[in-house]
């Protein structure tokens, strides 16, 4: 929801919550047996910035539990990454979806124009597909997720309204067709298979017009001790954050100043 937008909103919220059960400040004060006191809790897949900063704000003397690495894809989880041209990922997922047998996956796309034309082409092939987007109404989400859910349908084709705060139980394979453009919604996403200690597969179809994710996503394939592809290993953009300045020696042309 912050990654969306919705800060205001969130502490909108928090600010109004009454603050008269609060626990005194002063940890050696005297409760009140009598005032039941209010007890806040956080949960976030991932601790970007801004999430660290309301927890600052709204919570007092904390008590962190953190299951597996914040921030990071879980054990349970095996990824792939595939580098691929852009006229190859049709065929790619289609091999992948027949290999899932009875079992279900959601195949993430960053547009909801996409999402529509890919879930159509899947549908004329033969596949039982659903889609989910922000261009649905509610009540047409609710339907394509019960339809995922009761089996009726083993594909959901999805944008990344579907990427955090839905529970989809025994998700088998998430399929990244398109690579996102964080990796906090990589990790999301990839997020809804390997849930209440299953395994699951994640695979992302990735093209060097991701670059800008290279050197994040290169990170959390050593730091998960998942294959790193060679194209992606070797290439520029994947040994330095961008933004950043890679060291390099002088160059001909370059001034020097020196005292």
């Amino acid at each position: 929801m912050i990654d969306m937008g919705f800060e205001p909103q969130v502490v909108g919220v928090l600010d109004a919550m009454p603050s008269s059960n609060l626990k005194p400040e002063n940890e050696d004060e005297e409760l009140d047996e009598k005032t039941i006191y209010r007890t806040t809790y956080m949960f976030s897949a991932t601790m970007p910035p801004a999430v660290e900063r309301l927890a600052r704000k709204y919570l007092r003397n904390p008590v962190v539990v953190t299951i597996g690495t914040a921030g990071k894809a879980t054990e349970l989880i095996t990824q792939h990454v595939m580098m691929l041209k852009d006229g190859e990922k049709m065929s790619r997922l289609e091999r992948l979806l027949n290999d899932l047998g009875d079992k279900t996956a959601i195949v993430f796309i960053n547009t909801k124009k996409t999402a529509d034309s890919l879930a159509r082409h899947l549908d004329k092939v033969g596949y039982r597909v659903t889609t989910l987007h922000g261009g649905k109404t509610q009540e047409q989400r609710e339907i394509s997720l019960e339809g995922f859910r009761n089996k009726r349908y083993n594909i959901l084709v999805a944008t990344d309204v579907a990427g955090r705060g839905i529970d989809i139980p025994d998700v088998a394979h998430v399929i990244n067709f398109d690579m996102p453009s964080n990796i906090e919604m990589y990790t999301h996403r990839i997020g809804r298979t390997g849930r209440a200690g299953k395994t699951g597969v994640a695979t992302t179809f990735l093209t060097h017009h991701d670059s800008d994710v290279f050197y994040d996503l290169k990170q959390m394939l050593i730091q998960s001790n998942s294959p790193v592809p060679p194209e992606l290993a070797r290439h520029e953009a994947s040994k330095f954050k961008p933004g950043t300045i890679p060291d390099r020696p002088p160059r001909r042309n370059d001034t020097v100043f020196a005292h």
